[in-house]
């Protein structure tokens, strides 16, 4: 893990409504445009010992169709400066979008301004002020958006590397605010676990026990691949798992059989995974407990095998084992655990206000809550079909549409649905269709 360490001061600007990112550096100056629903607000570093010691800013992505927020999905980055400027389009990512929209949910991707070589606890760890600048963005955010509900709503954590150590101390410090975190290649450290001098343990709590978490990582992170830089994120996600376990936590180990310490088709996994969550944890009315976790479904497996079955069926002690929610998430694992094609047998939706104008083709489309968006297919009058893009091209997992990155955010700049073709000046509108393709080459209507 690279590592964080600043010295700096607060500060934000309100513009226009929307709160904007100002006084930036180089190369934190690049992040996308933002107008509703997006909205993003920016933080100086501050000097105070308990406080965020290096700048960040949060873009925030609200459905256009919701006007009262049930929960907040949270998509957090890892450690080093190529992973923090990734955290830059998190928001933007039409995949995740889709699993807050289902849920009524806001979408909000952090962006810590992290130079190489510095110390990451200084944000990964919440109590170095992260907690709390997160919190205020929430409250800042909320009335700059109007959404005033957004910093009392429930938070479903994803982070990546040192953004899973964040979402596991997230965790472990508000367990009544979390129904669920999934946890891409790092973990929280326990008071519980062997003493580590460079790292401040975290308490497990009893209510902590009832969030349910999921470790998941890369083979080549210490499972099969056991020497070089990130040999040691499995023997932390075991002592995690079993120090969880142990004491009946809701707690699941999934391994990417491929990957090493990108996130490979991680999202074909924790989508569903946090969707399950969610839907059995987020609560009608703002301000109301989350529901416990139902049990009675809960399928169990060996931390490194490869079936799930009921606890019915389950020979072994379930208190060792791999907690999966239910049955048809348990399928899904096995199927990722193995060579990560989680399957879908449902195809996307439909792209919506396609407009023509000239040689100018666009539309909007919303992406698959199981598997995403892979392409879109242009079929033109007496013309054939055109597929956007051409070849889709993703080296760390399924092709998408607005591709990838190393920390599961889209690459920039951003992709648009746009298609620009001297074809179209002699054709109508009834001359067009436009249809989506999801991951697994379902096609819309």
């Amino acid at each position: 893990m690279e590592n964080i360490l600043l010295n700096m001061r607060y500060l934000f600007v309100l513009l226009g409504g929307l709160i904007a990112a100002i006084a930036q550096e180089p190369p934190y100056d690049r992040a996308p445009n933002v107008r509703e629903p997006y909205f993003r607000v920016r933080y100086e570093a501050s000097s105070r010992e308990d406080r965020l010691r290096f700048p960040v800013q949060y873009t925030l992505w609200i459905p256009e169709d919701v006007s009262r927020l049930r929960g907040l999905v949270v998509h957090q980055h890892g450690c080093g400066e190529g992973s923090c400027l990734s955290g830059q389009t998190g928001a933007f990512d039409l995949h995740w979008q889709a699993l807050a929209r289902k849920h009524q949910c806001a979408l909000l991707s952090p962006s810590y301004e992290q130079p190489n070589g510095e110390d990451c606890q200084m944000w990964c760890d919440p109590r170095n002020g992260s907690d709390l600048a997160f919190q205020r963005a929430l409250k800042e955010l909320g009335a700059a958006s109007g959404h005033h509900e957004l910093s009392r709503v429930p938070w479903a954590l994803w982070g990546h590397s040192g953004g899973g150590h964040w979402a596991g101390g997230m965790v472990m410090l508000h367990p009544e605010r979390v129904p669920a975190a999934w946890l891409r290649s790092g973990v929280p450290y326990l008071a519980a676990n062997p003493k580590r001098p460079d790292i401040r343990p975290h308490e497990l709590s009893k209510a902590a026990l009832g969030v349910p978490m999921m470790c998941n990582l890369g083979t080549k992170e210490g499972v099969t691949v056991t020497d070089g830089r990130f040999a040691g994120v499995w023997p932390a996600n075991q002592l995690f798992f079993e120090t969880v376990r142990h004491q009946g936590g809701l707690v699941g180990i999934a391994v990417d059989p491929f990957s090493s310490h990108d996130c490979g088709n991680q999202r074909y996994l924790a989508i569903p995974w946090l969707d399950a969550c969610l839907a059995s944890r987020l609560p009608e009315e703002i301000g109301e407990a989350l529901h416990p976790m139902p049990r009675a479904n809960a399928q169990f497996a060996l931390p490194l095998g490869k079936r799930a079955v009921s606890a019915r069926d389950f020979t072994g002690n379930p208190d060792h084992a791999v907690w999966l929610p239910n049955e048809g998430v348990a399928r899904m694992w096995e199927h990722y655990v193995r060579d990560t094609r989680v399957p879908d047998t449902t195809p996307p939706p439909s792209p919506v206000a396609i407009r023509l104008e000239g040689n100018t083709l666009t539309w909007n489309a919303e992406a698959d809550v199981e598997s995403g968006l892979a392409a879109f297919e242009i079929r033109l009058k007496d013309q054939g079909l055109i597929r956007l893009p051409a070849e889709g091209k993703n080296r760390f997992g399924r092709p998408l549409f607005q591709g990838l990155q190393y920390s599961d955010t889209p690459v920039t700049p951003l992709v648009e649905m746009k298609w620009v073709d001297e074809r179209l000046l002699n054709l109508s509108l009834s001359d067009v269709e436009v249809r989506a393709v999801n991951t697994v080459g379902l096609v819309s209507q």
